[in-house]
């Protein structure tokens, strides 16, 4: 992993509660994936794998009904888990929606502002 990660990862864990068994659990089974470079490179590969057919069959349900990208962006979390980039790019995803939601809610209290205040007269 690289230095940066490692920082954004290390301020996470103090936000977390850090006596969850779950989260006990993938902290100690990450550390034994990291102490084995065999069993590291399969763990990547694997990472890989999953985060990257999450993210196609997110692509594909997109022109569907139902939550198409919610399930792209979860392949590009899975992905950001192990690769810095990937992590970097849902890092802008994230403050894009964020961004975009801001703007649709205050859009939405502005038209229901309007809606009530003209219906009342």
């Amino acid at each position: 992993m690289t230095v940066s990660l490692q920082r954004d990862l290390d301020s996470a864990r103090g936000t977390a509660h850090p006596a969850h068994p779950i989260r006990r659990f993938l902290r100690r089974s990450r550390a034994w994936v990291d102490q084995h470079p065999r069993l590291r490179w399969l763990y990547r590969a694997l990472v890989g794998l999953l985060g990257s057919t999450v993210a196609v069959i997110g692509l594909i349900l997109v022109p569907l009904p139902g939550p198409g990208w919610l399930v792209v962006f979860l392949g590009i979390a899975i992905l950001g888990t192990e690769f810095p980039t990937a992590h970097r790019v849902a890092v802008v995803l994230k403050r894009i929606l964020t961004t975009v939601w801001a703007w649709w809610r205050s859009r939405r209290a502005r038209a229901s502002g309007t809606s009530t205040a003209s219906a009342g007269s």
